[in-house]
């Protein structure tokens, strides 16, 4: 059987820009893509931490290290200037690779510099769900 899992993940992202007239996606400093593992044009997941609005689109590259988070076309009716995001993507895996999985995630601060890592351990089923980061 295959699972989802989480894969990579930018915590607390603030939007930089929105431009309604593009034709869809999320630029994304390239920088913060290649940290947490995220691939241009992968789908991504768009979690409105501001009003919890949620969507779906892919990532495209944005200038590195100019902490560009820019969500186009229909995504600006649900994400706007200024708003706070998680972005996230995920990963399939087959049972056995499961517990060797350790997915990605950076946080960052107001201007979407990288604050901190985590490349977290892999999943123990019996004691990781009381674990806190």
């Amino acid at each position: 059987m295959i699972r989802t899992f989480l894969y990579g993940k930018i915590h607390k992202a603030t939007v930089t820009d929105a431009r309604v007239e593009y034709e869809g996606s999320c630029e994304i400093d390239i920088s913060l893509l290649n940290a947490c593992g995220i691939k241009p044009y992968e789908k991504i997941d768009l979690y409105n931490i501001t009003n919890g609005e949620r969507l779906s689109t892919y990532a495209i590259p944005g200038r590195a290290e100019s902490g560009i988070i820019c969500v186009n076309g229909a995504a600006c009716h649900k994400i706007n200037v200024q708003d706070q995001i998680i972005i996230c993507s995920y990963c399939q895996l087959q049972a056995e690779e499961i517990m060797n999985h350790k997915p990605t995630i950076i946080y960052v601060d107001d201007g979407n510099k990288i604050i901190e890592k985590a490349n977290y351990g892999s999943i123990n089923l019996a004691n990781e769900g009381n674990k806190k980061r």
